[in-house]
């Protein structure tokens, strides 16, 4: 079985003039196989974000190969990038990152269904399958994006990020700014997913709270200054750490 995403010796260094160069991720490499659950935590400025940006190209790599589905992706741009995007999407810390606060939740949906083909019919229809999928009724298609709730808007943006049906959903700190009760509802709904597609979804999960990570991730990447330095499975990494920088990362939230 092949690898959804493959990053190989991926690297990013920021350079100005007349300052140190910096490195924000060191000739990383890792795999996410179909249906896998891929944890990444770490510190703030450990390269997890620089990470992301650079699988979704909104930014350049300095050295180093992305493979979506196969197909290198590394230096695409244009056309081609736009049809990668099908089979990538993410969902945001911010939920109302997700949509245009002058359109309402269904227009946010239904736009990437009718940009794929679908007439506004069938997006209405598609639309309002998505939002029950995600545990919202019907209506919340004609809602804006702050008449709704956190949690409820989170759920749209899922529901906008399973609409061209992707092989990766990146979620980057998608439950962070959610309080407890409703961070528990996201991963349950974002479980279902998982059970429902099997190895049709994958997702990347960017998270500095270990716990969740614990709960929702088949494997987990620690990074560090831009580097992985720790990898396994939760129960490896999080209950047996071998790395210094992992065991304090460890202690200083349990």
């Amino acid at each position: 079985m092949e690898p959804v995403l493959s990053v190989h010796d991926l690297t990013k260094t920021f350079s100005r003039l007349g300052q140190t160069e910096l490195t924000a991720v060191n000739h990383i490499s890792f795999d996410l196989m179909p249906g896998e659950c891929l944890g990444i935590i770490g510190e703030s400025g450990s390269g997890k974000s620089t990470t992301v940006n650079l699988i979704t190209r909104l930014l350049d790599a300095t050295a180093g190969t992305i493979l979506l589905d196969g197909e290198d992706i590394t230096g695409m741009t244009g056309k081609a990038l736009r049809a990668a995007y099908r089979k990538m999407q993410m969902v945001f810390q911010t939920p109302t990152d997700s949509f245009d606060p002058r359109r309402t939740l269904g227009d946010g949906i239904g736009e990437s269904l009718r940009n794929s083909g679908s007439s506004r019919k069938e997006a209405a229809a598609e639309t309002a399958r998505l939002l029950e999928r995600c545990g919202l009724s019907a209506d919340f298609a004609a809602r804006y994006p702050h008449e709704v709730s956190g949690g409820q808007c989170q759920r749209a943006a899922i529901a906008r990020a399973l609409a061209v049906k992707p092989k990766l959903l990146i979620c980057d700190e998608a439950t962070s700014a959610l309080d407890v009760t409703i961070q528990k509802e996201i991963l349950e709904l974002l479980n279902t997913l998982r059970r429902e597609q099997g190895t049709a979804l994958s997702i990347l999960f960017i998270c500095h709270d270990i716990s969740l990570v614990q709960q929702f991730c088949d494997r987990v990447l620690v990074m560090y200054h831009g580097d992985i330095v720790e990898q396994g499975t939760p129960d490896e990494v999080i209950c047996h750490p071998q790395n210094d920088y992992t065991k304090r990362l460890i202690d200083s939230v349990l």
